[in-house]
């Protein structure tokens, strides 16, 4: 019976979904996507914020600051990916 992907005790050799790096992949819950550590930071302080700007519109609050937030680390983002 042979072993799929996931039965594997290889470490994956596929790069960062976002960078391409490749030692030192980390998986978010519910993605399928891997990610370097620092773009797995990213990905999930994006995702948060994603859902604090949703949650404060819903409500009718200020959102601006999160937005700002957001903007800057979309920037740091690109930048990473830009340079791989």
């Amino acid at each position: 019976m042979s072993g799929g992907p996931k039965s594997s005790e290889e470490p994956s050799i596929l790069p960062c979904s976002v960078c391409g790096r490749g030692p030192g992949l980390f998986e978010l819950p519910g993605r399928s996507e891997k990610y370097c550590l620092q773009c797995n930071t990213d990905v999930a302080t994006s995702i948060l914020l994603t859902t604090e700007i949703d949650a404060a519109t819903r409500a009718g609050r200020e959102s601006e600051g999160l937005v700002a937030e957001f903007g800057q680390l979309s920037r740091r983002l690109l930048q990473r990916v830009q340079l791989a």
